[in-house]
């Protein structure tokens, strides 16, 4: 009921003399850079970690980025520990303290918060941020490594109690409040006054497994790197769980010191709750009334296999790319009917994305054009599920590939792909300044 329009959008507020920003995730990026200012976080270059390789030195790589990252593309040696677990899996993945630990991600921002996390634990080790991460050391000319699956060992019983006594530190240096389940089930009942997020920070893999009624899978490494990709509104109240609460301990010492001011960890975790297992599945506005005729996997593998349909894929850019229904035409949804002029003429339509959801939901749009709609039933995952095979890149286009913003180094011609790399990084430093110029961020240091 309280909504506006600001007043000549984007120019006028420029105009008026305040800060645009460029890019994505921008409070967490400056958050990183921050942090680095503030803390001193000591870090080093990629050719002196590349000589003390060569050297045989007693060092170990941690990749804090999540493993789909890392897969892609990992520095020589590293192993993967997600930034909210690394505090947690130290010990068992560095068994010595004689061992320097150098934390890296693909750029800078979860290297500076990983290794900072270390040393606000009071680990004994030396402990270093990879200046510039991947980034840095591709920029130094050196080869990154593809298809690795190095991951840190399972916890051992000494391993959690070190652990634990490192965010018990924590906790009591930031002054973490916890929350009992009382007091969050009366929070649960007034969500319509007061906006708060039940916010998973296990491992994914975990968070499928069995997770609380209600909660967000939002890892702790990547809702510290994109808190505005998880959060969205502004003094909401925040409640993290973690069944053993090392990470949630972790996670909510950075969420407070980038200035939300009402984070808890949820006392206990999830022992003796209920829990339900598999994906999130939101309540999406107007897809209970979104009707379509649905097709099985098999069926439209039948259908292809005697051209007697067109595969119209409406999810994300970035995920077609990543694979798709072969043969599928990418499409916008919110442009849908223009892209219906680049398909071929007559044939069926079957729609996809990623689960379907989005598929049904367009499907609806084009009520009354004229052809036959179908939709594929579990959408793409459930055809990968089916054991039938993807296809990647962006091959058939039916509309303008401007959906998501698209990392510049990513997509940048080879030869001009260090000037990108080095231009984001600048971008990244440069945002401390923009930050305090614009001056609606609270960031402080515990």
């Amino acid at each position: 009921g309280d909504v506006a329009i600001l007043e000549g959008g984007c120019a006028g507020w420029e105009k008026a003399g305040f800060e645009l920003f460029s890019g994505v995730n921008v409070p967490s990026k400056a958050f990183g850079e921050f942090i680095e200012h503030e803390s001193g976080t000591p870090s080093i270059g990629a050719e002196e970690l590349a000589r003390l390789m060569r050297d045989k030195a007693d060092i170990t790589v941690l990749d804090s980025r999540p493993f789909d990252e890392y897969v892609r593309v990992s520095i020589p040696t590293a192993t993967n520990v997600p930034g909210a677990e690394l505090v947690l899996r130290l010990r068992d993945a560095v068994p010595s303290t004689a061992t320097m630990v150098v934390v890296n991600c693909a750029g800078r921002t979860r290297s500076i918060i990983g290794a900072q996390s270390l040393i606000n634990a009071g680990i004994a080790n030396k402990v270093v941020a990879l200046r510039n991460g991947t980034m840095g050391w591709s920029l130094a000319g050196e080869a990154c490594d593809t298809g690795k699956e190095r991951r840190a060992p399972s916890i051992s019983a000494s391993g959690l109690a070190a652990a634990r006594e490192a965010a018990a530190r924590v906790a009591r240096r930031f002054g973490i409040k916890r929350v009992d389940r009382a007091m969050l089930e009366r929070w649960r009942a007034e969500a319509e006054e007061r906006t708060l997020y039940l916010l998973d920070v296990r491992d994914p893999a975990e968070y499928a497994a069995g997770h609380l009624p209600g909660a967000i899978s939002a890892p702790g490494g990547q809702l510290v790197q994109a808190t505005d990709h998880y959060v969205g509104t502004l003094g909401a109240r925040l409640v993290l769980v973690d069944d053993l609460e090392v990470r949630a301990v972790m996670t909510a010492s950075w969420l407070l010191q980038m200035g939300w001011r009402e984070v808890y960890v949820l006392a206990g975790g999830m022992a003796g709750l209920p829990v339900i297992a598999g994906p999130r599945r939101p309540r999406v506005p107007g897809l209970e009334a979104a009707k379509a005729e649905s097709v099985k996997a098999s069926a439209l593998q039948a259908m292809l296999a005697r051209n007697e349909a067109v595969v119209v894929d409406v999810e994300l850019s970035s995920r077609h790319m990543r694979g798709h229904v072969p043969g599928a035409w990418f499409a916008v949804r919110a442009r849908l009917k223009r892209g219906l002029t680049r398909l071929p003429p007559a044939l069926p339509l079957v729609l996809t994305s990623a689960d379907g959801t989005l598929a049904r939901l367009a499907a609806a749009d084009l009520t009354g054009s004229g052809r036959r709609i179908l939709v594929l039933e579990g959408g793409t995952e459930a055809w990968a599920a089916a054991g039938l095979p993807l296809e990647p890149g962006l091959n058939r286009l039916a509309d303008d590939v401007d959906d998501v913003w698209r990392s510049p180094y990513a997509d940048a011609e080879p030869a001009k792909r260090e000037a990108a790399m080095q231009a984001y990084l600048n971008w990244e430093v440069d945002l401390v300044d923009q930050v305090a110029r614009d001056g609606s961020l609270n960031f402080h240091v515990g």
